[in-house]
């Protein structure tokens, strides 16, 4: 076996995963929220900033003190402009969240098995703004429709939307894979994605892999 060969081997070995960083991490967890139909399993934040938190207090302090060079308070500019863009993903994927939330609001509080993807706190948030939108909807539609038809849990027929908007988990996304992978659709095809590979899917055809890391959305 050449050298190209060992080189190629140790490349499809290492796990992207494995040392991955927090920052990197977020990341992910934040593009892969952006690009899914669907709410995916939440990241806690809660180490991050705290991190974020002492960095902030750490620059702060340095700032204020005069005895800083005119380097350090360079090297400070520059660690405060990455703390800014950590906030920026940060609030992206909170915001990303909560429109999905605010969306599927009535799907959330009926499905058990997305409620276990979110917090207590994104599950509380999604009960108050269904009841909120049922009782707009009552007070403004509803009420003056006749009693067969003034319902919003009505089984939707062939020619009518539903009344209540769930995830297209069937849309095509972007997988980037990050290890290699076997991906089986729904149709019982197997498709193999190499490390590295891009691959046009259904979400519902790799949504397990992408909560376990395998792959991610681009």
């Amino acid at each position: 076996m050449d050298d190209d060969d060992n080189n190629r081997m140790d490349i499809d070995l290492f796990d992207p995963l494995e040392n991955e960083t927090p920052l990197r991490r977020l990341t992910r967890y934040w593009m892969n929220e952006r690009n899914a139909p669907d709410i995916l399993p939440v990241l806690d934040l809660s180490p991050i900033l705290n991190e974020l938190n002492r960095q902030s207090n750490t620059l702060q302090l340095l700032r204020g003190d005069p005895s800083t060079s005119e380097e350090e308070h360079m090297r400070v500019m520059l660690a405060q402009t990455e703390v800014e863009r950590v906030k920026f993903i940060i609030r992206s994927y909170v915001r990303t969240r909560l429109y999905k939330i605010e969306k599927y609001a009535r799907f959330i509080i009926q499905d058990e098995e997305i409620q276990s993807r979110i917090t207590v706190a994104e599950r509380d948030y999604a009960s108050r703004h269904a009841h909120l939108l049922d009782r707009h909807f009552h007070s403004s539609v509803l009420q003056s429709l006749p009693e067969s038809q003034a319902g919003l849990d009505d089984i939707p027929q062939h020619i009518m939307p539903p009344m209540m908007t769930e995830p297209e988990t069937t849309r095509a996304v972007f997988a980037h894979a990050l290890r290699n992978t076997v991906v089986r659709t729904s149709e019982g095809m197997t498709i193999d994605m190499p490390k590295g590979s891009i691959t046009l899917l259904a979400f519902s055809n790799v949504s397990d892999q992408i909560a376990q890391g395998d792959i991610e959305l681009v």
